[in-house]
C-alpha cells in the first residue's frame, strides 16, 4: 500500500472552488495554511496539487471535486452523485449484511468475512453499507474490517464502506436486537443507565462505546431505542430507557452526544447514531412484538401517541444522524399535529416519515428501514409453522400493511414515503427497475444518495477509512473502560427491599448458598459456599423476570419473552426462591428486569430484593458486601398483578392501579 504524508502543513493560494474554504474576498490574493489530510494506508495513486496530496479514487489522473478534501461535504457529495449511475445510487440505498465464513445461519456472525461474496455485493451490486454480527478479538475485527475497505478501493468510484452494529456493550444477546459483547467493555442495559438517571453518565458511555467501535471500524450504531416501554409485557423493553418520556428524552440526547462526539451533528470522529423506532413501537398490542405478524399493531387506547414522540425530541436536539422507523402499523385512526397516519407500517407511511418526521420536526438525516420490510411474509411467517416443524427465517418478512404487494411495490412505497436506505437488503434490481419503469425518478434517488454520502464525507471515511490494527486491542475493552462499565453496573442496581437492613451483609456472614451465581466469585470475597440453604447464613439467588413462550411456531416468537410477568409454581426460579426462603436464615434475591416483574409473592419470601438490568457477579458482590451501594431508581413501575397489567393502557405510562413499586422507587444504604 502507498503511504501518504501525515501531519504536514502546506500553504495554498485561494483559487476556484477553495475560495470559500480560504475565506477570500475581492482584492489581493490571501493565503491560508491548510493541514494535509491524513490518509494512512491506501491502495490509490496520489495526486499532487498546490503542494498537497489527494487520492485518485476513480483513477482518471484528475483531481475531481469529490476527491478534494478541502471542499465541503455538500460540494463533494453533489459532484459524486453527478458521476454515479442509477445502479450505483440504488446500491447506495441498500444496507446489507456483511457475509461471513463459517456462518450457517447466514447472519454474518462468523470469525472472518467471506470476501468472495463481499466482492459480488460491493463491486457488482454497488452496496457499501453493511451490518456486522462478527465478534471476537478486537485485533481480528480490525484486520477483517480493513480487508473490506481494501475491497471498496477497487470499486469504480472508490466509495468507502460503512459498517454498522446492533448494541454490543450490554448483557443480553438477542437475535435481531443486540450483538455479542465479546471483548468490549460491559455496561448495564440502557434500562440500567436510565435507572442511574445521569445524562452525563450515558454521554460518557456513548463516548467510550464510540471509541471502541471506531477502533475496529464500526462507524454506525443501530441504537439507541427511543421507544417508550408503556406496555409492560413487551419483549423489547430491555433496550429502552423505560416508560417515562422526560427521562427517556434526556437519556436519548446524552447517548447520541456520546456516540456522535457532541451535539453538533456528524463529523470526523463520530459514530452515526441510528435512533429507533419512529414512532410508537412500545405501545404494542398485548406486548406482542412487531417482528411478528401477530404483533404487527401498535395501539393507542389512551390517545397518547404524542407522548411517544417526546424522546425523539432529545434525538433532534442532539442532531441525530439517522432514524429507523418502526415495524408496527397503527391500529385504528390516529391523528397527531393535524396529520392523519396511514394504515401501513411506518416504513411505508408518508404521513409519519415525510409529513411528521421531515416536515414537523425538520429531520434532514438518513431514514433507514428496519430489516425485512420489503421481503415477503409467507404462510409460515403469517400463521406459524405446522406442529413439529421448527420455525426459521426462511420465508420471513415484515412488510406490515403491504403483505400482499410485490417486492417492487414495497420499495416504491417506502421511497415515496421518505425512506433513504433499506435494512438487510442486497438486491438493487427493484429500485433500478422502478426508475426504468417510471415508478420512481432518478432525482428522488439523488436525494437519498446525497444524505447517505454526506454522512460518509462528514465522518472522514473518504480520507481515512482504514483502522490501526495494532491499536485496536489497546482501546477495546481496556482496563479503564472496563472499570467505568463495572461502576455503572453497581450504581444501576435498584434496592427494592432491605428488611432489618440485612444489606450490606455483616462481617459475621460467612456461609452462603448460591443460585445462578459463580461460586468462584463468592470465594474471592471471603465467603464459604455451601451446598444447601440449610447450611447457609444467607442464600443469594439470581433470577429472571418470568415469561412465557406463547408463539413457539414463529421464529421471533420462539425466543422472545412474552406473556405473564408473575412468578408461579413450577417456575424454576420461583421454586428456588421458595426453597431458600424455607430453609435459609435470610434470602437475598436479585432479579433481572428485562421486563417489569411482578414480585408480589417474592416480596414476602425475600429479606432483600435487588433489581438489576445486567450486572456481573463481581458487581453484585461489591454491592451486597458494602464495597459499593445501589443507586438506581426504577425506570418503570413494577405491577402488583397480571390483572392490573391487562387493565392498563398500552400507550400510557405509570398506569397500573396499584403498583407494587412505583416508577422512580429505589432504596439506598
Amino acid at each position: 500500500m502507498t503511504m501518504t504524508p501525515t501531519g504536514s502543513i502546506w500553504t495554498i493560494a485561494c483559487a476556484g472552488a477553495v475560495m470559500a474554504l480560504c475565506g477570500c474576498t475581492d482584492g489581493p490574493t490571501k493565503e491560508k495554511t491548510v493541514a494535509q489530510a491524513q490518509f494512512g494506508s491506501t491502495t490509490y495513486t496520489l495526486l499532487e496539487k498546490d503542494q498537497l496530496k489527494f487520492k485518485d479514487m476513480n483513477r482518471n489522473g484528475v483531481l475531481d471535486p469529490y476527491e478534494d478534501w478541502r471542499l465541503t461535504p455538500e460540494v463533494r457529495a453533489d459532484d459524486l452523485i453527478a458521476r454515479m449511475t442509477v445502479q450505483e445510487k440504488a446500491g447506495l440505498m441498500l444496507h446489507g449484511t456483511a457475509p461471513a465464513n463459517d456462518d450457517p445461519a447466514g447472519i454474518g456472525a462468523g470469525a472472518s468475512y467471506d470476501l468472495v461474496a463481499l466482492e459480488q455485493l460491493v463491486l457488482s451490486k454497488n452496496i457499501n453499507t453493511f451490518i456486522t454480527r462478527m465478534s471476537g478479538a478486537a485485533g481480528n475485527l480490525a484486520v477483517e474490517y480493513n480487508k473490506v475497505q481494501k475491497l471498496a478501493e477497487r470499486s469504480r468510484l472508490g466509495i468507502p464502506i460503512s459498517i454498522s452494529t446492533d448494541p454490543r456493550h450490554h448483557f443480553q444477546y438477542t437475535a435481531g436486537a443486540s450483538a455479542s459483547t465479546t471483548g468490549f467493555s460491559q455496561w448495564p442495559e440502557t434500562l440500567g443507565l436510565a435507572a442511574i438517571g445521569s445524562s452525563e453518565l450515558v454521554r460518557r458511555f456513548g463516548d467510550i462505546a464510540r471509541r471502541e467501535y471506531l477502533a475496529v471500524g464500526i462507524t454506525q450504531a443501530l441504537s439507541p431505542q427511543a421507544d417508550l416501554a408503556t406496555e409492560p409485557r413487551w419483549s423489547r423493553i430491555n433496550g429502552t430507557f423505560g416508560e417515562d418520556a422526560d427521562l427517556s428524552k434526556r437519556m436519548v440526547q446524552g447517548y447520541i452526544e456520546g456516540f456522535q462526539d457532541g451535539g453538533s451533528g456528524v463529523h470526523d470522529g463520530s459514530v452515526v447514531a441510528v435512533v429507533k423506532h419512529w414512532v410508537g413501537y412500545g405501545a404494542t398490542r398485548e406486548g406482542f412484538d412487531g417482528h411478528n405478524y401477530y404483533g404487527r399493531y401498535m395501539t393507542f387506547p389512551g390517545n397518547n401517541f404524542a407522548y411517544h414522540l417526546k424522546p425523539f425530541e432529545g434525538a433532534f436536539a442532539a442532531k441525530a444522524a439517522s432514524i429507523m422507523p418502526t415495524y408496527a402499523l397503527p391500529d385504528g385512526d390516529i391523528t397527531v399535529e393535524g396529520i392523519k397516519l396511514e394504515s401501513v407500517a411506518a416504513g411505508f407511511n408518508k404521513a409519519m416519515l415525510t409529513d411528521l418526521l421531515r416536515g414537523k420536526y425538520g429531520f434532514d438525516g438518513v431514514i433507514l428501514s428496519d430489516w425485512g420490510i420489503t421481503s415477503d411474509c409467507d404462510t409460515n411467517c403469517r400463521n406459524g409453522t405446522p406442529a413439529g416443524t421448527p420455525p426459521s427465517f426462511f420465508g420471513f418478512g415484515t412488510p406490515w400493511g403491504m403483505e400482499d404487494s410485490t417486492r417492487q411495490a414495497r420499495y416504491v412505497r417506502g421511497v415515496q414515503a421518505g425512506m433513504d436506505q433499506f435494512g438487510g437488503e442486497s438486491d438493487p434490481v427493484y429500485l433500478i427497475q422502478a426508475v426504468q419503469q417510471g415508478l420512481l425518478t432518478e432525482a428522488r434517488l439523488n436525494d437519498s444518495a446525497r444524505r447517505i454520502l454526506l454522512q460518509k464525507f462528514r465522518q472522514g471515511l473518504f480520507e481515512h477509512p482504514f483502522v490501526d490494527e495494532a491499536k485496536a486491542a489497546s482501546i477495546v475493552g481496556n482496563a479503564d473502560f472496563v472499570k467505568e462499565g463495572l461502576d455503572a453496573q453497581r450504581r444501576s442496581m435498584v434496592l427494592l427491599e432491605n428488611k432489618n437492613k440485612i444489606l450490606p451483609l455483616a462481617a459475621t456472614v460467612k456461609k452462603i448458598y448460591l443460585y445462578g451465581i459463580d461460586a468462584a466469585v463468592a470465594r474471592q470475597y471471603g465467603y464459604t459456599v455451601v451446598a444447601t440453604p440449610q447450611e447457609a447464613d444467607v442464600a443469594l439467588l439470581r433470577v429472571n423476570t418470568p415469561y412465557e413462550t406463547l408463539h413457539p411456531n414463529y421464529i421471533f416468537g420462539s425466543f422472545q419473552h412474552e406473556g405473564s410477568l408473575a412468578f408461579a409454581d413450577g417456575n424454576a426460579d420461583y421454586e428456588a426462591i421458595k426453597n431458600a426462603a424455607k430453609f435459609a436464615p435470610a434470602t437475598i434475591v436479585t432479579v433481572y428486569l428485562d421486563r417489569p416483574a411482578i414480585l408480589a409473592n417474592v416480596q414476602d419470601k425475600a429479606s432483600a430484593i435487588l433489581g438489576n438490568f445486567g450486572v456481573s457477579d463481581v458487581a453484585l458482590f461489591d454491592v451486597i458486601s458494602g464495597k459499593a451501594s445501589p443507586q438506581g431508581k426504577l425506570p418503570f413501575e413494577l405491577p402488583s398483578s397480571m390483572a392490573e397489567v391487562a387493565a392498563q393502557l398500552s400507550d400510557v405510562p405509570h398506569d397500573t392501579a396499584h403498583p407494587l413499586y412505583k416508577f422512580g422507587f429505589g432504596l439506598s444504604y
